[in-house]
């Protein structure tokens, strides 16, 4: 069953329909799927595992570490689903969910989970300690994530829950707070964790540590990349959007404009900086994009409007904001698949391993709780009051693209009104030798709102052979298969943006031994053309890219050919029945086109396709074809592409007589006059990390 809100206002929210109270139709929802879990009054939240090779509580760790593990998911799931409940809460104290009385229950729960001999009692951070024997001095818990919730929660339900504690048991809850505040983190957005919660100690009247404090802060500060995104370890994702434009706003309203002016205000520019492009991150029907680890998060990512809300001198638009919050959270609850037994899977839509991290729980997903934030805005606000509109894409003609480049993060996102579709080109990104699950979250060659990405196809005519918007390289002489763990930016020139991929990239190493592909690409009204060069320390080698897993449940393949290029044309639909299609074209530098069946590798659909394009490279070293020409476009109809839209290339001028691409620059003119000159001379001084 989906979510269906009976409060609906088109005059007001034009492009979805929802208002305050359909959002609250929509917690209500999601509560009674939790709560239909828990049995008694003196239950935590603590729901049915759907998972168990990946997540924690880890089956394999020792007795003790499963011990504190299984400590970690119950107050991950009291205060995951507390960002929920809070604001509700505040709305509707008497609220009852499957007859539990909202406010009672998360008043009783919270206290029993810091009082000690309680059967529900997680831990300070020096019992995990005691019980992990000490090995390590600087572990760190994940009830250090999960008090940052709780202090937001008790934050947005203070009338009804905080402020009904008697002293002694405010004292209790301050005292376990501090041990996690003041201890040690990790060193990326979790020192945000720390502040937030010194911020509601300092705010209750508590002491803290300020010196622990401001070095918390100006670190964060320093993570700071540019256009309103912050470097988290080395990636950049969300964690910008969710946490560091999340937690900042609400640290700033707590302490930072009073006891920090300089931090604050830095914070609260960022913030503002952000909302200048972000709400282009998100596509026509506000759809979040599968991109960078936690998807299971999912439309958390539009916390980030929430925050800049919260501020001082907020610049987010209110009617975009509610508009993309809106048509984010209906992305996925509209979907039968998003939820088991009410539940939100450990996926992006369905059940999903490939994209779920090590460090999540059954009751994970509910950090997308967070999007809630926005009800804590009282019913005047102009989030709520302000007319839902779409931004840029009121503005851009029929077949318009608008494209967005952040050389700070590293981001180009470029929004096609054609297809209503958002495609993200992501560079600065580093993993290990072999962490195809790295590259896959983080540096696919393109990321598209409309299509999540896929795994590594699995095909027993191929194995491992071919990777969805990516290369792999097969080695001729030993089989061995190469794949790229490092991109570099080079940004953009002439409106063809450059980056570069490394294959088996080692930090530290000679670079120019490594196999690696200097990447160029452009936007089309439908999707994206590329015109990348090989540069080969090894050969004989045969080269690979897939297009975008498409989800096959009954797929009509179509091929066409035109003046020597090639075309695979799917049509067919997702998981809900809608209309989809995609065709990958090939030209000058590949040989051959094919489709590959897979099963089990597309968040979308259990079955998929992945087309294909393949070539060779056979000499040790001559004069071959360098550059790879190719495009691939979608639309979310079934109404046939037009020729020159399959077919867009009119000619391919070269500087080399042998028209290989090798040096000098070559321009691609395209039959709508378009022409765009790809040129890698001088990419080697301009390459960012």
């Amino acid at each position: 069953m989906t979510f269906q809100p009976t409060h609906t206002d088109y005059t007001l929210s034009p492009c979805t329909g929802l208002t305050k109270e359909s959002w609250m139709e929509a917690g209500k929802y999601m509560l009674e799927g939790i709560f239909r879990h828990i049995n008694g009054f003196d239950d935590p939240v603590v729901i049915p595992r759907q998972e168990t090779e990946i997540t924690y509580p880890h089956l394999q760790d020792s007795e003790e570490n499963q011990h504190t593990q299984r400590l970690a998911e119950m107050f991950e799931g009291l205060t995951r689903s507390f960002f929920i409940a809070a604001p509700l809460i505040h709305i509707e104290p008497e609220m009852e969910i499957c007859g539990f009385r909202l406010r009672e229950y998360y008043k009783k729960q919270i206290l029993r989970t810091v009082t000690r001999g309680d059967a529900v009692y997680v831990g300070t951070y020096e019992d995990q300690q005691e019980i992990t024997g000490h090995e390590n001095p600087f572990r760190t818990f994940q009830q250090t994530v999960e008090t940052c919730a709780l202090v937001i929660c008790l934050w947005l339900s203070e009338e009804e829950i905080w402020d009904s504690y008697t002293k002694e048991e405010k004292d209790r809850i301050a005292a376990f707070l501090t041990s996690y505040a003041h201890a040690n983190t990790v060193p990326q957005n979790w020192r945000l964790f720390n502040m937030l919660d010194m911020a509601f100690l300092h705010k209750e009247g508590y002491p803290i540590d300020r010196d622990i404090m401001r070095d918390h802060a100006q670190v964060i500060l320093n993570y700071y990349a540019g256009d309103g995104w912050y470097r988290d370890g080395h990636c950049f994702d969300y964690y910008s959007c969710w946490a560091f434009n999340m937690y900042a706003p609400i640290w700033n309203l707590w302490y930072g404009y009073e006891n920090e002016p300089y931090l604050a205000a830095k914070f609260e520019e960022n913030s503002n900086r952000l909302m200048e492009t972000y709400g282009d991150f998100f596509d026509e029907d506000g759809f979040t994009m599968m991109w960078g680890r936690s998807n299971i998060y999912r439309n958390a990512a539009t916390s980030a409007f929430v925050g800049n809300l919260f501020l001082k001198k907020s610049t987010a638009d209110p009617g975009l904001a509610r508009r993309i919050s809106s048509g984010s959270l209906m992305q996925f609850l509209s979907r039968e698949d998003f939820m088991v037994d009410g539940i939100p899977t450990l996926g992006f839509y369905g059940q999903f391993g490939p994209l779920v991290q090590g460090y999540s729980c059954a009751e994970s997903p509910f950090w997308l709780g967070k999007a809630y934030l926005c009800l804590h805005l009282p019913a005047d606000h102009p989030f709520w009051t302000a007319k839902e509109h779409n931004g840029s894409w009121e503005k851009l003609g029929e077949k318009e693209v608008k494209e967005t480049r952040l050389d700070g993060p590293a981001l180009c996102f470029t929004n096609h009104k054609a297809n209503g579709s958002n495609l993200l080109r992501t560079g600065k990104v580093v993993k290990g030798s072999g962490d195809i699950h790295g590259m896959w979250n983080y540096s696919k060659l393109c990321f598209h709102s409309k299509y999540p990405w896929e795994a590594t196809p699995i095909s027993s005519d191929r194995p491992d052979e071919v990777e969805s918007m990516q290369y792999v390289i097969k080695d001729g002489t030993t089989g061995e298969l190469t794949r790229a763990n490092a991109t570099f930016w080079a940004g953009e020139r002439d409106g063809v943006l450059y980056r570069r991929q490394f294959f088996n990239y080692h930090a530290g190493a000679e670079c120019h031994w490594m196999q690696t592909v200097n990447l160029a690409d452009f936007p089309v009204p439908y999707g994206l053309i590329r015109a990348d060069k090989f540069r080969f320390y090894k050969r004989p080698v045969t080269i690979t890219l897939g297009a975008f897993g498409f989800p096959d449940n009954g797929t009509e393949v179509t091929r066409r050919e035109a003046a020597g290029a090639k075309a695979v044309i799917l049509k067919g639909t997702d998981f809900t029945g809608k209309e989809k299609q995609l065709a990958m074209t090939i030209y000058d530098g590949w040989t051959e086109l094919e489709v590959m069946k897979s099963r089990g590798t597309n968040p979308d659909s259990e079955n998929s396709l992945v087309i294909y394009a393949e070539t060779e490279r056979a000499k040790q070293y001559g004069y071959e074809p360098y550059l790879l020409i190719s495009q691939v476009i979608t639309k979310e109809s079934h109404e046939d592409f037009k020729e020159e839209e399959l077919f867009p290339v009119r000619e391919v001028r070269y500087t080399d007589p042998e028209r290989c691409g090798g040096y000098g620059p070559t321009v691609i003119c395209l039959k709508d006059g378009t022409e765009r000159e790809i040129d890698f001379e001088g990419m080697e001084g301009r390459m960012l990390l």
